[in-house]
């Protein structure tokens, strides 16, 4: 598993370079943005551990200008308490967001779940074996973990993904957040984890209305998410 750790801070770097690669990773490291985005679109990468503040390009610049071209997963690592980035990271693409300083042990831990996510392994054999479904205009084609619109191809990340085929596989039942989150994002729902409603309101951009012009997840107050099939 080869992971990209990007962070200006060069001890941090070496010590968690060290954990992960006694953990099974392996691992390289850029010091700056610029030089960290190059590399994710020059190399072949499982995955990107950012950080924000940087030098040359902030670690937000890198992930949009990354989403451009590449559905590659990517963690943040946030100042602590920081919400706003937390929420602007997941708005841009991140797939998770780690406070620092962090504890390399939960890292290491983020990084099995996001990929285990992207690979979909679990949720591919929930899927009655891979058949594809029809939404309306949607098309989802489990095998390849594609959906489309219309036959485009709508760009999703791994955790916009995991999100909307766990919601597709209960069109239309409500999906609990805390399901949600375990199921789609391998995690239990913190009492203040904003981060799925941020990945829900990415997905209703990037989908289109019903034929009622409603949109396709439909929010029930206080309880989760229904995706409205056609």
């Amino acid at each position: 598993m080869t992971i990209l750790l990007v962070d200006d801070d060069r001890e941090l770097c070496e010590l968690m370079s060290r954990f992960l690669s006694s953990e099974g990773f392996d691992v390289a490291c850029e010091h700056d943005g610029s030089a960290g985005l190059n590399r994710l679109l020059a190399d072949s990468f499982e995955l990107a551990v950012v950080d924000i503040m940087m030098p040359k390009k902030s670690g937000m610049d890198l992930l949009r200008e990354l989403r451009q071209s590449s559905n590659i997963p990517v963690i943040m690592l946030t100042a602590r308490g920081e919400d706003m980035d937390r929420i602007l990271g997941l708005e841009l693409g991140a797939d998770d967001y780690i406070p620092k300083p962090c504890n390399p042990r939960e890292l290491a831990a983020r990084i099995r779940a996001v990929l285990r996510r992207s690979g979909g392994p679990q949720q591919e054999n929930r899927d009655n074996n891979n058949v594809q479904r029809l939404f309306g205009g949607l098309e989802w084609q489990p095998e390849s973990r594609l959906i489309l619109e219309h036959g485009e191809i709508i760009e999703l990340t791994a955790t916009e993904y995991n999100i909307l085929t766990e919601l597709m596989q209960h069109a239309g039942a409500v999906v609990s957040k805390q399901q949600l989150s375990e199921n789609a994002l391998a995690k239990r729902l913190g009492p203040f984890d904003r981060s799925l409603d941020v990945h829900i309101g990415h997905l209703r951009k990037k989908l289109s209305p019903t034929m009622n012009q409603e949109p396709r997840i439909k929010t029930v107050r206080g309880v989760g998410w229904l995706f409205i099939p056609e």
